[in-house]
């Protein structure tokens, strides 16, 4: 018997109540909101749950909403798939722009490891409990963090590129 969207969300629901939202099928992938406050135990339900099992951790990252109101201008987003259904599902965090954190899952998924590393690199998120939260890509001496949308382009003061070459001109004729 495949796995409905609506029993995976009558789980949740009858588990976690109002730590589990916004249920919604985006093209073919079943996407929900959760509470940050509770991501490991709902992504624990997920991963054990002999009906669910959500075993894999495929994909997390995170994104930079500064439009959106101080408590929802950050978000992590985990795509978890369960192998014996071939069902994959997307869940959304929303954090405070503020002090963006949430916990970690590396000791859940060990392959989350690297993955909130890079989050945190170029993010600023904070994963509470990562056991070895520091710098991935960047240079450990940075203090920025390059995703966020206030993050400039380009960097203003390089001169080893011309705009010309780029579809941009200098003058405005």
């Amino acid at each position: 018997m495949a796995l409905e969207n609506t029993a995976i969300q009558e789980k949740l629901v009858s588990t976690f109540g109002d730590d589990v939202f916004n249920f919604q099928q985006e093209r073919d992938i079943f996407s929900l909101e959760i509470n940050a406050n509770n991501n490991t135990a709902i992504i624990l339900f997920l991963k054990n749950d002999p009906e669910l099992r959500f075993h894999f951790l495929t994909d997390l990252c995170g994104i930079h909403y500064p439009e959106n109101p101080a408590d929802r201008q950050f978000a992590v987003i985990y795509h978890m798939h369960n192998w014996y259904e071939n069902k994959r599902i997307r869940i959304k965090a929303f954090l405070n722009g503020e002090n963006p954190e949430i916990k970690t899952l590396s000791t859940i998924f060990l392959t989350s490891n690297w993955m909130e590393r890079e989050t945190y690199d170029f993010f600023g998120i904070n994963f509470i409990g990562h056991p070895q939260l520091k710098r991935i890509l960047n240079m450990d001496e940075m203090i920025s963090f390059p995703m966020r949308k206030e993050f400039p382009m380009e960097d203003g003061g390089r001169t080893d590129k011309d705009d010309r070459f780029f579809g941009r001109t200098v003058d405005n004729c």
